[in-house]
């Protein structure tokens, strides 16, 4: 593909991460990554009940843990250079200052956060396949997936080589195996309930 002929962004394009950044930065487009080699375009629209909501209390839940916790920052909608072929943006993120995740020069990220969080709807399938798998090889020790049209949240932890669920406990606590503390009320996420939502972390 030549890219000082294109004009525009699409799906299905195959570019090099240094040709997506360029078309990216240089027009205004809907949500953009590259997976795989793949460009992929989200949906301009998004729905307040499947995306909007879900991903505000997603962002307010790892807000009011990092800002507890020294050495953390949460990123929303942020691009991140996995390497050559993969720069996604997923809903949310987590990171820890001294780990893998860099804050390059031009303020993109570089290398993988500890936690991923996506909201999907409409990208359920390819959130919990292709996204899932790359996630994993690229060393994110979790991935947490709220699939808002099932009402299921499913939070993933890297364990010898493959993502093994985390399970929430007999009242619906779930608990990373990344961060002490990050406790999460599955079914009050869910509902909305913020307040049982921030008294079930732990700092």
């Amino acid at each position: 593909m030549n890219i000082a002929t294109s004009k525009r962004l699409k799906a299905g394009d195959r570019l090099s991460r240094s040709d997506f950044e360029l078309l990216y930065t240089d027009q205004s487009s809907p949500k953009a990554e590259l997976i795989c080699g793949v460009v992929y375009v989200a949906s301009a629209a998004v729905r307040y009940r499947q995306h909007g909501a879900p991903h505000s209390r997603m962002i307010a839940w790892l807000v009011s843990y990092a800002s507890e916790i020294d050495g953390l920052e949460v990123g929303d909608n942020t691009s991140i250079r996995l390497d050559d072929q993969n720069e996604p943006q997923p809903d949310a993120l987590m990171f820890r200052l001294n780990g893998n995740c860099k804050i390059a020069a031009d303020g993109f990220l570089e290398g993988p956060p500890e936690l991923i969080v996506e909201i999907a709807a409409s990208s359920e399938a390819f959130d919990r396949v292709e996204k899932k798998s790359l996630y994993l090889s690229k060393g994110v020790q979790e991935y947490l997936l709220w699939r808002t049209e099932s009402d299921v949240i499913e939070w993933y932890s890297a364990m010898e080589g493959e993502y093994v669920r985390i399970l929430p406990d007999s009242i619906g606590i779930a608990k990373s195996r990344v961060f002490p503390g990050l406790w999460l009320d599955v079914p009050s996420m869910i509902s909305g309930d913020m307040k049982k939502v921030f008294n079930a972390l732990q700092f």
